[in-house]
């Protein structure tokens, strides 16, 4: 196999193989260096049941949508892992598997010199497609509790039964906590959750799933620079909804009033003892106002377009806080387990050239960066909400591989300085 390439992609997930499929459409030679295998971290990084928070039908990796029978359902683990393999096999990819890319720097005789443990590869060009999700985030404050007790961050987790018997403490409600706190529950665990700030969304609204009606009024086709939010939104949590079961919405009152013990934010561990915030009605109440906002946004959209749609009742909160709950001691409580939800940090230090922030976000404009010939793809709103989804990840892909096109043509691309340019070029 040849050191060099014209392209050099890091990273064999959906991003990875979609700028590859690209590529390969236009002629253009190129390597994909997989650190793992294809469809490694849906296949070793995901609970048992989970599945995807969007309908099959939005899955559309480029020249091969959702071939399934079921458009309005949502993919399981292994699903989405077949999905990701029968692509790969659809166009046969030039990839590597089983290659850890160590470094990434400027080259001598080339642009760009690829170390890896498996050689050094140079290329003209590279893409970066390993995704925003790199670090599992725990915090140092899991030092304080007691060895005995069971810690995994989401990424570890795959069904109740491998855990201790016990009772639980999932910290964290974006989509993972709020899954994973169910999986247990329905498990018939005792969970104590804590709520953070992460919105919620609803599932169906007037008589369409609500992903249907966010992509009827184009809210998928918006580009970041568009967003009312701009680039902070790409650091905001994610709504939590689920795809498990046909597809529900979660509201975590119902989890209360079925035995789920909810808490505020965790604060502190002294001891044996849990400190939360004072903020759990806060917080359920924000979670509310967020999903009531998306149906109003629909409501007027129906509205504005006449569009005959059946009415949903008003919603009412089922549960209230009965008082405000600020400790409890976790051997009082059997806690055995802690499931750490909360996310994961970016880690790009092997990338050695210029184009980072203060937070080692890359700076780029639709993937395309300040250094000439390097790219980033996958990477949550690096364009539109679908960025990082199987939803949108086509249009990115097709972008930079005209991008890469260009610049293999000898011509330098243009990168989009507006907004309306960025829209034109998509």
């Amino acid at each position: 196999m040849s050191l060099h390439h014209g392209v050099i992609i890091i990273g064999g997930g959906q991003a990875g193989l979609s700028i590859s499929y690209c590529l390969s459409r236009r002629g253009i030679d190129h390597l994909v260096l997989e650190q793992h295998q294809i469809a490694h971290s849906w296949r070793n990084k995901r609970w048992d049941s989970f599945c995807l928070v969007t309908p099959n039908w939005q899955c559309q990796l480029p020249g091969f949508p959702y071939p399934g029978d079921d458009p309005e359902g949502f993919m399981g683990r292994d699903a989405i892992v077949e999905y990701i393999e029968q692509y790969a096999s659809h166009f046969n990819p030039p990839i590597k598997t089983g290659v850890t890319v160590e470094r990434v720097q400027r080259g001598e005789s080339t642009a760009f010199e690829v170390n890896t443990t498996q050689g050094t590869f140079t290329a003209d060009q590279v893409v970066v497609a390993t995704g925003g999700y790199h670090t599992p985030k725990i915090p140092r404050l899991a030092e304080r509790l007691a060895p005995d007790v069971v810690q995994l961050h989401s990424a570890e987790y795959r069904n109740p039964a491998a855990l201790p018997p016990g009772a639980v403490l999932v910290v964290g409600t974006g989509q993972s906590g709020c899954q994973i706190a169910e999986d247990l529950h329905l498990a018939g665990r005792q969970v104590h959750l804590c709520v953070g700030g992460a919105p919620r969304s609803p599932r169906r609204y007037r008589g369409k799933d609500v992903v249907e009606w966010l992509d009827q009024m184009g809210y998928y086709d918006l580009a970041i620079d568009n967003h009312p939010q701009k680039d902070t939104v790409r650091h905001k949590t994610n709504h939590y909804v689920t795809g498990r079961d046909g597809g529900h919405e979660i509201d975590l009152r119902h989890f209360a009033l079925q035995g789920m013990a909810l808490h505020g934010r965790l604060k502190e561990i002294q001891g044996t003892q849990l400190h939360f915030g004072d903020d759990l009605k806060a917080n359920l109440d924000a979670a509310d106002a967020v999903a009531e906002s998306i149906k109003r946004t629909i409501d007027a959209y129906i509205e504005k377009n006449g569009i005959d749609a059946p009415l949903d009742p008003p919603y009412r909160p089922v549960w209230e806080p009965e008082s405000v709950e600020t400790g409890i001691d976790y051997r009082e409580a059997n806690i055995t387990s802690v499931i750490w939800c909360i996310g994961y940090g970016l880690d790009f230090r092997w990338i050695e050239l210029p184009v980072f922030d203060g937070q080692g976000y890359p700076g780029h404009r639709r993937g395309v960066t300040a250094v000439s010939g390097l790219y980033f793809l996958g990477l949550p709103w690096l364009y539109t909400w679908g960025s990082a989804r199987f939803s949108g990840i086509a249009r990115d892909a097709e972008y930079l591989a005209e991008q890469v096109a260009m610049r293999t043509g000898g011509s330098h691309p243009r990168v989009p300085q507006t907004v309306n340019e960025v829209a034109i070029g998509s």
